[in-house]
């Protein structure tokens, strides 16, 4: 409850007083809390929330934001990449390299330190561990997203084409 002097208030201000959601009264010069001027006593009620058990469920709820927003600070990955900046030319030395490696972590960081044109080239094109948002939106798409323990790509990003090996991810 809170007592707000009537002359402060605007009269969009008063309006919201009178709202569903909050109580309020004028207090009069006759009140014993007028101390000479006219008073608002305001009372702001707490919306009611829906009692419903899909409150408390994360398929499409009101939690399903907050776990999308915590997701972001707990889903995380482990990645390696093999980038080769370039046109149509990287593009299709990329997939001539991806037919060679198949899906083997090991020739993976073999091609990486002889072909990635990144300075991770040298530990075996490890990007260590990592969150949603720390990459490019396309390499975050494919790490995220697509199968752990394969090769993905080519990938164009703006810094050129990528070949992805996702590690691990934890969800």
């Amino acid at each position: 409850m809170a007592w707000i002097p009537a002359q402060i208030l605007s009269f969009s201000a008063r309006a919201a007083l009178w709202s569903s959601r909050s109580t309020a009264k004028l207090m009069t010069p006759q009140s014993p809390f007028h101390h000479g001027r006219k008073m608002i006593q305001y009372t702001k009620t707490a919306p009611t929330l829906p009692t419903s058990s899909s409150l408390y469920m994360c398929d499409g709820g009101i939690l399903d934001g907050f776990g999308n927003f915590f997701k972001r600070f707990t889903t995380k990955a482990t990645a390696s990449h093999i980038l080769v900046s370039g046109g149509a030319e990287a593009e299709f030395k990329l997939q001539d390299l991806k037919e060679i490696i198949g899906d083997s972590p090991i020739q993976f960081a073999e091609a990486a330190a002889k072909y990635s044109e990144c300075p991770s080239a040298s530990s075996g094109g490890s990007l260590g561990e990592f969150g949603p948002g720390a990459m490019v939106k396309e390499f975050d798409q494919v790490v995220f997203n697509e199968e752990v323990g394969k090769v993905h790509g080519p990938i164009k990003t703006q810094f050129g084409y990528h070949l992805i090996y996702i590690s691990e991810r934890i969800e």
